[in-house]
């Protein structure tokens, strides 16, 4: 990882050549929450070194103390009034553009519906489709809210006008970076509400809680790892077939506002429900655990239950863990809500079917003629479209890193270059 002597000397070397572009256009660039790291306060000094104004709204302490920088203003007041209070500070400010980092944050949806209002743009800056190391910027948001093309003369098209995507892991960051990061913000988030006693959170679990919850799950970790590893073994050994099954997060926005489940317990029994019902005598499933899951949910105690329901205890494997792309590359299909996990098994080239929004779910990509006939009849991959498809998706994506320094240079001289085009 690169030393950076300061955020502003990085910032000026990365975009003197942006400058003479960025004096020219009059924008304006507001900040809403941003990712939990120094990346937003990288991002405005950038903009900033280039000729774009910026400002910022606080919502929490958590906000204050990651962005740290001149430029902010805090919003104190109640959700209700966010929407009124925003749209009277884009006219008095003429803010031209919105960057946010989780596109359905309440506050987040509440200011994309005045922008569109108003006319202003919004942007929403995520980790990458193609992780890891690449960042999503898309207008407005992704899932759902993406502008990306579902049409596949359109997807071609666009292929053929981007380059090819650049898969080299070049800016690779450490969990405890990850984790201190989000740790800190959560936290930050939950004592200090008396300096901000209005915010609205919709954070799933209570923080500290969330955290808590880590200490029985840590306990258990050597025992997750070794029946991840068994089942793993029995998987590539082909001791039987298998479709496997990603799971997400509980608190994942793109669960709660991209499927159409309240919980992940539904999408848990619709599989199971068509899986006994349609699925070859002696094929299995896999649930592969999300790695970051907290244990609060104890999915192998509901899939547990739910295979007894069914009937089927000895053809349902849960784990935590074992090698992704091996367990895709070996199974008969990939079963998911909208995870990322179903970009990897395209790319594998090994079917797929999407429970929710996805901005993947396209005929030639994924398996189009519902679940119940997925497990016999599993429509294959179009290697060829796959090929265009992510060559065309390269063009909401952004090579960089919301931690690595180099990271961080790299895609913040391309964020600057889009406001500059």
């Amino acid at each position: 990882m690169s030393a950076i002597s300061s955020p502003v000397n990085s910032a000026k070397s990365a975009f003197h050549l942006a400058r003479k572009y960025m004096n020219s256009i009059d924008r304006k660039i507001l900040f809403l929450q941003g990712h939990p790291s120094g990346f937003w306060h990288r991002l405005a000094t950038g903009l900033e070194t280039g000729g774009v104004p910026t400002r910022k709204v606080n919502f929490c302490l958590a906000d204050w103390a990651f962005w740290h920088r001149r430029g902010a203003i805090n919003y104190r007041g109640r959700f209700r009034n966010w929407p009124t209070w925003l749209e009277i500070f884009i006219q008095n400010e003429k803010i031209t553009d919105i960057l946010y980092y989780a596109d359905r944050h309440p506050y987040h949806a509440a200011a994309a519906d005045v922008a569109r209002k108003l006319g202003v743009n919004c942007w929403a800056i995520e980790f990458g489709y193609l992780r890891p190391d690449w960042l999503t910027m898309e207008a407005d948001g992704m899932g759902p809210k993406s502008r990306f093309p579902k049409q596949k003369n359109q997807i071609e098209t666009l292929a053929r006008k981007a380059g090819k995507a650049d898969m080299v892991l070049r800016y690779p960051h450490s969990f405890l970076e990850e984790a201190v990061g989000e740790v800190l913000f959560n936290l930050l988030l939950v004592f200090g509400r008396p300096f901000y006693p209005f915010f609205f959170s919709d954070k799933y679990y209570w923080p500290v809680i969330d955290y808590l919850a880590w200490l029985p799950e840590l306990a258990r970790s050597r025992k997750q790892a070794f029946i991840a590893k068994q089942v793993s073994q029995k998987c590539l050994d082909d001791q039987f077939q298998y479709n496997l099954v990603a799971m997400q997060l509980q608190s994942d926005y793109q669960i709660r506002s991209s499927t159409k489940y309240n919980h992940l317990e539904e999408f848990l029994r619709e599989i199971l429900t068509s899986f006994a019902k349609h699925a070859p005598a002696e094929r299995h499933l896999v649930f592969k655990i999300h790695p970051l899951d907290n244990g609060l949910e104890n999915w192998p105690r509901r899939i547990a239950s739910l295979t007894s329901e069914f009937g089927l205890k000895h053809r349902v494997h849960v784990i935590k863990g074992g090698p992704l792309d091996k367990l895709i590359s070996n199974s008969k299909g990939v079963v998911l809500a909208n995870s990322t996990v179903g970009l990897h098994a395209i790319r594998l080239g090994v079917p797929i079917i999407t429970l929710g929004d996805a901005v993947f779910d396209i005929p030639d990509l994924s398996h189009q003629a519902g679940l119940d006939k997925f497990w016999n009849e599993a429509e294959p991959v179009s290697p060829t479209f796959a090929s265009d498809f992510f060559r065309a998706l390269t063009t909401t994506q952004i090579k960089g890193s919301f931690y690595n320094r180099t990271g961080q240079n790299a895609a913040i001289k391309q964020i600057v270059g889009k406001f500059s085009s």
